[in-house]
């Protein structure tokens, strides 16, 4: 009986990690292991809106509307950008740059934003990984002289 119950715990186990390995497999891509800086665009535009938080459908943190000429963009800024000392500060109606990574993400093409350039301030919002910067990196940054 001990092998039956142990042959059936060991059928069962190798089922839930072959599951597992398929799950994983067709899990997509983070931005953290597929930001290419090599493929990075910048975009000057207008802030025609400010998300603190993600409209229903979006990617989860900050987003910043930009009208770049008849386009509209979603720059996502990740959780940090509006957080914390030296937090990025913008508003509507103001002119700026975004540097960053276009990809398609639930099927719908935003800007993983890096770099914010507002009245000839620089702020990283990522490194160059793709990965958010957090206010604490920004102020050791800012005491180090590095863009904020």
């Amino acid at each position: 009986m001990k092998r039956i119950l142990a042959g059936l715990f060991i059928f069962v186990l190798l089922g839930l990690v072959f599951s597992a390995s398929s799950a994983l497999a067709e899990r997509p891509r983070t931005a953290q292991r597929t930001y290419d800086i090599g493929k990075e665009v910048t975009l000057t535009g207008k802030v025609s809106s400010v998300l603190v938080r993600p409209e229903p459908g979006m990617v989860s943190g900050s987003h910043l509307i930009l009208s770049v000429g008849a386009a509209r963009v979603d720059a996502s800024l990740g959780r940090f950008a509006l957080l914390g000392r030296d937090a990025l500060a913008v508003g509507e109606g103001q002119e700026i740059e975004v540097t960053g990574l276009l990809q398609t993400v639930h099927e719908k093409q935003i800007m993983l934003v890096r770099m914010v350039k507002v009245e000839g301030r620089t702020y990283l919002i990522r490194n160059e990984h793709g990965v958010p910067v957090s206010p604490q990196s920004r102020q050791w940054a800012a005491q180090k002289g590095e863009a904020r």
